[in-house]
């Protein structure tokens, strides 16, 4: 049975999103250390697949879930729509890693600053959840500041815009999915995991995998599962208990740490990208007075409801 949504201002699971997208945030800089030890990006990926799943099984043993898994495991549609939702995160993960190990982790932090007004206009469409005129305007200025990056790349930023639209994608469909937190997660793990094993068994035969080659290399390999988990997991646990617009305010917090992380391992940061995110930081701002207004509001309107009359 799924768990009733809680209320936008639970603590629990704002201060969880909030764990979660610090974490999100300083990814980056593990990333650009496995790099440094030698990494490539198809290899870092093969290791988050392959780790993540004992991790994961570990959670789920934890949460005492196993009888679930294994309904989820023997229902087609909702195997199908996990294995969906494996899909879009792989490709999340792929772009991310690629984009903060090739000197690209501003662009990617522009895909997750557009992420939340993607939310925002699918909690409209697929949730009934109503975009007011700050959320219009936030979108405007975001979209402002697509078209001013867009202009400074030189191209269409193809890897911000989808890893907005995969990330968007995956948190529908784990709002909406049959299946807690743990349960999905361990899934999708389930699902990447053949993938991950066989590039991984390849690189070993051609002598290859650092990963395996030394201590400290799979040293660097294992910490992909808990990093990769834990996230994920405090992600499917708070998205399914905030509105879609509440998550998406708190998800600024991880692009401004991944931009921080850009700028400080030297990536260009030229006078036109600087204009495109201060249109991008003023729409989250907009959006950021927009939401107080909205709780303000609904914490008056839950007073007068109480109040005797």
């Amino acid at each position: 049975m799924l768990p009733a949504p809680a209320t936008p201002n639970d603590p629990r699971a704002v201060g969880t999103a909030i764990a979660c997208y610090t974490l999100w945030g300083l990814l980056p800089l593990l990333f650009m250390a496995m790099a440094a030890n030698g990494f490539g990006a198809p290899e870092i990926l093969a290791h988050r697949a392959v780790w993540s799943v004992f991790v994961a099984g570990l959670v789920l043993l934890l949460a005492g879930q196993w009888g679930e898994a294994k309904k989820v495991l023997a229902t087609p549609r909702t195997l199908a729509w996990l294995a969906l939702s494996a899909l879009l995160i792989a490709t999340n993960w792929s772009l991310y890693v690629y984009a903060t190990t090739h000197h690209a982790t501003l662009e990617a932090s522009l895909g997750y600053y557009i992420n939340p007004l993607l939310n925002m206009a699918a909690g409209a469409v697929l949730f009934r959840e109503k975009i007011d005129r700050w959320s219009a305007v936030a979108i405007g200025l975001a979209a402002i500041g697509v078209v001013i990056q867009t202009i400074a790349l030189g191209h269409v930023p193809i890897i911000g815009l989808t890893l907005a639209v995969t990330f968007c994608g995956y948190a529908v469909i784990r709002k909406r999915v049959p299946a807690s937190a743990q349960t999905g997660l361990f899934v999708e793990c389930l699902v990447l995991l053949p993938i991950g094993a066989v590039f991984l068994a390849w690189l070993t035969i051609q002598g290859q995998a650092v990963g395996f080659a030394s201590p400290s290399g799979l040293a660097w390999a294992l910490v992909n599962g808990p990093a990769t988990v834990i996230p994920l997991v405090l992600f499917a646990w708070s998205a399914r208990r905030l509105p879609l617009s509440t998550v998406g305010f708190i998800q600024f917090l991880a692009p401004t740490l991944q931009f921080a992380c850009g700028v400080l391992t030297g990536e260009a940061l030229t006078p036109l990208r600087i204009v495109s995110f201060v249109f991008i930081w003023t729409g989250a701002g907009v959006f950021a007075l927009g939401a107080a207004n909205r709780s303000r509001a609904a914490r008056e309107a839950l007073k007068t409801t109480a109040e005797p009359a």
